[in-house]
Parts: C-alpha cells; structure tokens; sequence
C-alpha cells in the first residue's frame, strides 16, 4: 500500500486523487501506526524548508519514517520541498535536513537569470535524464514538468542526480538513491508525465 504523509504540507488529496484515477491504492498516513503498514511511501512538500522540517518533527512519524526509509528501505518519493527535506540542509533555513542523500539546498543564482521575475522559478520546464531508472519510462523529456521554487538540491555526489534542467544555468531537478527518489517539480501539476512517474512509482 503506498502511503501519502499528511503533516501539514504538500497536495495530499491531488497525489491521492492521481492513484485513485489510475486505480492504484493509495492511503493518507497521519500517524505512525498508519506509515507503518506502507510499502511505498510519498513525502509532499510546498513552502519553506525550516517549516518543513519543523512540521515534519511535530507529526510524530519522523523516527518511523527514518527507520522505514534507511533501515527497511522502504521505496519514497519526495516532492518538491519533500525532496529538499532529504538534503542535510538548506540555504533557507537553519534547521537540519533528513540527510538521507548527500548534498546541500541552494538557491538559484539569480544573477545568470535575464527576464523577470526572476525568482522563483514557475512553469513548465524539459528535464534531460542523467540516469535510466525505471521511475522516469514513458516521461516526455521536452514537455517535461511543472516547476515552482527558487531552491534547488546539490548532490554531493554525481552518482545521485537523476535528471538536471536548465533556468538560467543547469540545476538538479530530480534526485535518487536506492530506494529514494526526490523530485523538485510537482509531478502531481504535470498532467501526463506527472501521472506516469506516480504509476512507474506504484510499479517499483
């Protein structure tokens, strides 16, 4: 059963209206007891990391969560500032990340970027894959993916960039390690290919 974490960020209902669409089941987790019966879990995520991390703290499914993930390697998808959690930490904030992969979130060099506003960056934009893991089969690398943020993750390791795009200046726009996945753009406002990457996920 794959889990959707409900802790106060992130489209909850529109990644779980996305599997009830394609008949895959799906179920919110407000608690540990209820992460605890997933087999695949999804972390959502919109607004700033501090924030985030601080609701993640306070939902009480934050050790469960860790125990899954490191020890059971539970498959997880983070999106958005759900995948900025997985960093050891951020720009934005001064709390700690999950550190679950190795790297730091920064925020996009405005000074390479020409038309206004600048920051963030909001809209649709290409992906071009640096790893052929199943997760991506089927995406359409040019219409790529619905995008909204000003920060974005730098892997420590080449080895964890999944694919990069392009704003101003290449940036890392999807991650991986193992079983973990993390994606800057909200696959769940990407229409077809948002829909693909959620079933390729189910399909793990």
């Amino acid at each position: 059963m794959i889990k959707v974490l409900c802790y106060g960020s992130g489209n909850v209902k529109a990644i779980t209206n996305i599997y009830k669409r394609i008949n895959v089941p799906c179920e919110v987790a407000t608690t540990s007891d209820e992460l605890r019966s997933a087999d695949k879990i999804i972390v959502p995520g919109v607004g700033a990391f501090d924030q985030t991390m601080m609701l993640l703290e306070a939902s009480g499914m934050l050790d469960t969560l860790n125990s899954m993930v490191l020890d059971d390697e539970v498959p997880v998808l983070g999106v958005c500032v759900g995948m900025q959690a997985m960093a050891h930490e951020s720009e934005e904030g001064e709390r700690k990340g999950l550190g679950w992969i190795d790297g730091a979130i920064k925020e996009i060099d405005a000074r390479h970027l020409t038309h206004k506003p600048k920051l963030p960056h909001m809209g649709w934009n290409s992906v071009t894959p640096r790893q052929q893991l199943p997760i991506l089969d089927g995406i359409d690398e040019q219409t790529g993916f619905y995008f909204l943020h000003s920060y974005y993750f730098a892997c420590a390791n080449e080895e964890n960039v999944l694919t990069t795009s392009y704003y101003g200046t290449e940036f890392t726009s999807a991650v991986a390690s193992g079983n973990i996945y993390g994606f800057q753009f909200h696959p769940e406002k990407s229409h077809l290919n948002g829909i693909t990457i959620f079933k390729n996920f189910a399909e793990l």
